[in-house]
């Protein structure tokens, strides 16, 4: 296949956030564009978040009085900084990715790539079985996007359903130094596992495959291929990009 006139968007949390391992794909496959929307810390899921006796909970793209999007993760009591990044979520990287196409500042996908999770708490993973429950988004109260599972389903009905030519693969989490947060990352994959192969999307599974192992990383340092443990250095980024690219070669039609 020719990838030259084929535009590529991505979303995801800091390991994908500027030109990491999704600019080494959109290069080595010569693609026509690279649009990501990625941002560090960010979730599949929206989340309600507190600061004393006051909660914020995440907004809509489109709303009004919508505050933006942090990568912030240190602790704070600024609620406009809590409300920013109770925004950092894909349900709402995806509404800003719609957007964006409408208004030009990015061509509409003929491929587009998910990499989340990696943020994700245990106990916000959801069923996938329910998620996947019925056609519709709107009004369909079995899609729980304050889940993983919900909110995975949400996001790549939307993407479907907006460009319907646009082919959607979603990434794994990559293994981090630490076995105890893998073991959270594993629940992760099956989990997106089941909501993107109910939604028919073509799922990377860069925690198996990639090449990344726990093995050769050390927890808060420099290992083989991550920087602290958790994120890739430029051989790490080049490495999964690689692998990513293969698969998306492999599985485009």
């Amino acid at each position: 296949m020719d990838f030259s006139k084929l535009n590529f968007g991505v979303d995801g949390d800091s390991i994908t956030a500027g030109e990491q391992w999704s600019y080494h794909v959109y290069k080595e496959l010569g693609m026509a564009s690279h649009y990501n929307v990625a941002v560090g810390s960010a979730v599949w899921y929206k989340r309600t978040m507190t600061a004393g006796d006051k909660s914020v909970t995440t907004q809509n793209y489109t709303d009004p009085d919508f505050a933006g999007i942090s990568d912030g993760w240190e602790p704070t009591d600024d609620l406009n900084e809590l409300q920013k990044r109770a925004n950092n979520c894909a349900v709402v990287h995806t509404q800003r990715y719609i957007e964006d196409v409408k208004s030009g500042k990015s061509p509409a996908p003929d491929l587009f790539a998910f990499a989340m999770g990696t943020n994700d708490t245990a106990d916000c993973l959801g069923d996938p079985c329910k998620a996947l429950t019925g056609k519709e988004l709107e009004g369909n109260e079995n899609i729980d996007l304050f889940t993983e599972a919900g909110a995975a389903r949400w996001c790549i009905q939307r993407i479907m359903e907006e460009f319907p030519l646009c082919r959607v693969f979603v990434l794994t989490p990559i293994q981090a130094a630490d076995p105890e947060f893998n073991k959270k990352n594993e629940k992760v994959v099956e989990t997106l596992r089941k909501v993107a192969g109910g939604m028919s999307a073509q799922v990377i599974d860069c925690f198996h495959n990639s090449g990344i192992c726990e093995k050769f990383e050390v927890i808060g340092g420099t290992g083989k291929y991550l920087r602290d443990g958790l994120h890739p250095d430029v051989p790490g980024q080049t490495l999964e990009g690689r692998y990513a690219a293969k698969e998306i070669r492999n599985n485009m039609f």
